[in-house]
């Protein structure tokens, strides 16, 4: 080798090691899964100058279900992504036989390729998916590619992955209830405090419940935590089903549940829980060979009410608790 090519080759691995550096930087600044679907392909287009990049994840991967819906990523069965790629632990550069693989294409996209790289993606030591590279170029991406860089892109993506699916489950921990999914009372208080300052400047009204299980005590009492738990769940499906999509259903602590109802007014919320409630009087939980009632009592307020979030919120656990009252008071 000459002087001359030695400097170039010198130039090169200069050039390409200043490209990683930069993806780098752009990985570590990626915080959220959408943001990492939507513009990191789009970086790997523009640092490696290839024409066309965008993420496949198969459909029942540990990835799949916080990658649904986020930039151009398409989802792909599992047993199509296996013959598109059939070692999991390499790339894949092909110019040749490829039109199985444009069903990796986005639904958006039309583009007509000739030469193509799959970067494999790793979550917890599983194959989750691809980076997909594509080329109207066939000389591109041919059979005696040097793959080199790709390995290192696959280490990199797939340590990037991780690390904003990582970082959004402990947002979501942050911001929900482990038990039955549903936020939390950090979450609630934002989602009002947003809703209450959506009604001062464009006016409507919203109304605040607050719920709680009768006699939960006496099943963990008599049953154990177990059961306590599923019936617990079984509240928390129940309300998020029988809710809109624009209303709130949370779990406050304990046997205590918070609906924040957008656009609804006292009257309606009463309707509404008075139909929750008969739901849950006729559909007892079933569990481990056990049948356990569900009765609620619950206390409704409203932004009508003229209250700031704090004496809404308080107001609304009042009339609850004087609901309770008065079912005592009249089984006794």
């Amino acid at each position: 080798m000459n002087r001359t090519s030695i400097i170039e080759r010198f130039h090169e691995h200069e050039e390409l090691a200043e490209k990683f550096y930069a993806l780098d930087v752009k990985i570590m600044r990626i915080l959220d899964v959408a943001t990492y679907c939507r513009e990191l392909p789009l970086h790997v287009s523009e640092l490696f100058d290839v024409p066309h990049s965008w993420l496949s994840i198969i459909d029942d991967s540990k990835a799949a279900r916080f990658v649904r819906g986020k930039g151009e990523t398409t989802l792909v069965p599992r047993d199509i992504f296996a013959q598109l790629l059939p070692d999991p632990d390499q790339p894949l550069v092909l110019n040749e036989g490829l039109a199985p693989y444009f069903s990796l294409l986005p639904a958006s996209r039309r583009e007509h390729f000739r030469s193509l790289a799959l970067v494999p993606l790793h979550l917890d030591g599983e194959l989750v998916g691809s980076l997909n590279q594509a080329d109207p170029d066939p000389r591109r991406f041919n059979p005696n590619y040097n793959r080199t860089h790709l390995q290192r892109l696959a280490v990199k993506l797939s340590l990037g992955l991780s690390n904003v699916i990582a970082h959004e489950q402990v947002q979501h921990l942050a911001y929900h209830d482990p038990l039955t999914a549903l936020p939390n009372r950090r979450a609630m208080e934002r989602f009002l405090l947003a809703e209450l300052a959506r009604i001062e400047r464009y006016g409507g009204e919203l109304a605040v419940v607050f719920i709680d299980l009768d006699r939960f005590k006496r099943i963990n009492d008599s049953f154990g935590h177990d059961y306590g738990d599923a019936l617990l769940q079984y509240l928390a499906d129940g309300l998020r089903k029988m809710s809109r999509q624009s209303d709130l259903v949370t779990r406050l602590a304990g046997d205590e549940f918070v609906l924040v109802l957008p656009e609804t007014d006292l009257t309606k919320a009463a309707d509404l829980l008075a139909r929750i409630e008969s739901e849950f009087n006729r559909r007892p939980l079933k569990f481990q060979g056990e049948t356990l009632e569900v009765h609620i009592s619950y206390g409704i307020a409203s932004s009508s009410e003229h209250l700031n979030q704090a004496e809404l919120l308080t107001l609304a656990d009042r009339r609850l608790y004087e609901s309770k009252r008065n079912k005592q008071a009249v089984t006794k």
